[in-house]
């Protein structure tokens, strides 16, 4: 009889070859031989939607392989995508690792200069560009390495029908890269993350577990994040794992096309950043919507407000769910679940869910101080966060970056502290935290506190140069329409919910706050306009 220490493992001397890989490909056949009936809709708002089940996604990506690979596209070799949210770019995320080639998810809202180099970098063989996004792409001139674009229409469905829908999917080494994603560059020139199969499988399976989102047959999965994001934050793989219905919305993100989403497909997974939701929540106040089939809110990318998960907590009912990761993390690191002896609708367990996130299971991460030495767990010790896990990267894609990664550990730039249970709590990023008279002022604990303020639809806060003390705060706010508060009310709000040295002296008043490609605030931005005079700023040094 088989030693138990021994079931599932090959025998010796048998090695691997007998151990089924984890790949794409064992996604692929698990969601066509067990949920093929279930469905991708395309549903942009500009006609009507586009429904095809997994068996008709299975057989068009089969389709894709078999063009792709008449095309001269072997492995290793990256294909890329410069595409919205729809069924075709769901059908290359299946058929482009599962012939052995890399899926290449390029950021449409970059600049061209950036996409040029990117693509360049990357050395893409292939493009598939959406018709829409064609003007963009002549923008970005000479792309030596580009031998082929397939544009997403009448050509695209064309090489589809010229193959069969059959296809001699390869035997994939799981630890080949399966797609790459490039952060968005907001430091320097963009650095490009592969993930790989075994990585991306592990990642999925994650995501379906109880601790984290469950995702199941039983959802309907709206997916919001673009898929050019960290694989739209994992979840097509792990949705088609589950034989999750996927509802995609194309480029069409505006508040009343993803209300109608909601309502008209009873959707019960939805994701995106704070952005979203808190013009959600606005567009709520003036027509209202129907919520009553969503399960979960995940939202990410930047800290979500406090004052945001309570509104959707207390006027809907939902959880709006705050998750902590990043594009070298896989990008899920930690999610903020209360924990279990949290009271039920109370401010115990809105506190935890406006904290960070809990680390999950898969993934390590500690808090380091300037010697490189672990603070304490205690919640109160602040440090750089340092993660590693079976889907953290090690490396960047063809970019020594030694200052990022080091025995094992990715240096993720966030700092904050880590509780005995835990939870993280992020302060800031390393580069922008504000060093005002040798002591640290959290620039997201000021935003989060601001944007509770019932007439602030938005904050950023920056460092700007203080001839006293080095650096001191600068609120950026935009008002809600026909919202009227200045600085001596909003410095009132603040006054008994942080330190008094914290409160800022300097605010800039504006129509919005800019944002980096992935809906993040661009402090870059803002403190480039500053800079050079752009920024209105009332108040002074104190």
């Amino acid at each position: 009889m088989e030693s138990p220490l021994r079931v599932g493992v090959p025998p010796p001397g048998d090695g691997a070859k007998n151990r089924p890989m984890l790949t794409t490909n064992l996604l692929l056949r698990h969601g066509l031989a067990v949920h093929g009936g279930a469905r991708v809709i395309t549903d942009d708002g500009a006609g009507p939607a586009r429904s095809a089940t997994f068996a008709e996604i299975g057989a068009r990506s089969a389709r894709l392989a078999g063009a792709l690979r008449r095309l001269g596209v072997r492995p290793g070799d990256r294909v890329a995508t410069l595409a919205w949210n729809h069924q075709a770019h769901f059908e290359a995320y299946l058929a482009v690792p599962g012939m052995g080639a890399v899926l290449h998810t390029l950021n449409l809202r970059l600049f061209p200069d950036q996409l040029a180099w990117i693509v360049n970098h990357a050395e893409d063989r292939v493009l598939l560009v959406d018709a829409s996004l064609a003007p963009l792409l002549a923008k970005l001139g000479d792309l030596p390495a580009l031998e082929r674009v397939v544009v997403l229409d009448d050509e695209y469905e064309g090489l589809l029908a010229a193959e069969e829908p059959v296809f001699d999917w390869p035997e994939v080494d799981e630890a080949a890269p399966a797609t790459l994603c490039y952060t968005s560059g907001t430091t320097g020139n963009p650095k490009g993350v592969a993930y790989s199969h075994r990585s991306v499988v592990i990642h999925a399976l994650a995501q379906c577990g109880a601790d984290a989102f469950a995702i199941s047959g039983r959802d309907r999965i709206l997916l919001v994040v673009p898929m050019f994001h960290a694989n739209a934050w994992g979840l097509p793989y792990a949705g088609w794992m589950a034989g999750s219905r996927f509802v995609l919305p194309g480029p069409n993100l505006q508040a009343d096309h993803l209300a109608a989403l909601i309502r008209h497909h009873r959707v019960t997974f939805a994701e995106g950043v704070p952005t979203i939701w808190n013009d959600m929540l606005a567009h709520t106040e003036a027509y209202g919507v129907d919520f009553s089939s969503l399960r979960m809110i995940l939202s990410g990318g930047s800290a979500v407000p406090r004052s945001l998960i309570a509104a959707y907590r207390d006027r809907f009912g939902v959880p709006l769910v705050q998750a902590w990761g990043m594009t070298e993390t896989g990008p899920l690191a930690a999610i903020a679940f209360p924990p279990a002896d949290a009271e039920a609708g109370g401010e115990d367990e809105l506190d935890y869910r406006a904290r960070t996130g809990r680390i999950i299971a898969g993934v390590e991460v500690r808090a380091v101080d300037e010697s490189g030495a672990e603070v304490p767990r205690d919640g109160v010790a602040v440090g750089e966060l340092e993660a590693r896990g079976p889907w953290v990267t090690s490396s960047y894609y063809r970019e020594p970056a030694p200052e990022r990664f080091h025995d094992g550990w990715l240096r993720t730039g966030d700092v904050g502290s880590i509780d005995e249970r835990g939870f993280i709590r992020l302060t800031d990023r390393t580069k922008d935290v504000i060093k005002s008279g040798g002591e640290w002022i959290s620039s997201v604990e000021l935003e989060t506190r601001l944007m509770a303020h019932p007439d602030v639809f938005e904050a950023a806060v920056i460092a700007v140069p203080d001839e006293r003390w080095q650096e001191r705060p600068l609120a950026c706010v935009v008002r809600r329409p026909g919202a009227s508060a200045g600085p001596a009310e909003l410095t009132a709000f603040l006054t008994d919910q942080v330190a008094r040295w914290w409160l800022p002296e300097r605010w800039s008043f504006v129509d919005e706050i800019p944002k980096t490609s992935v809906g993040k605030f661009d402090k870059k931005e803002l403190r480039a306009r500053h800079a050079a005079g752009l920024l209105p700023v009332v108040g002074g040094a104190p």
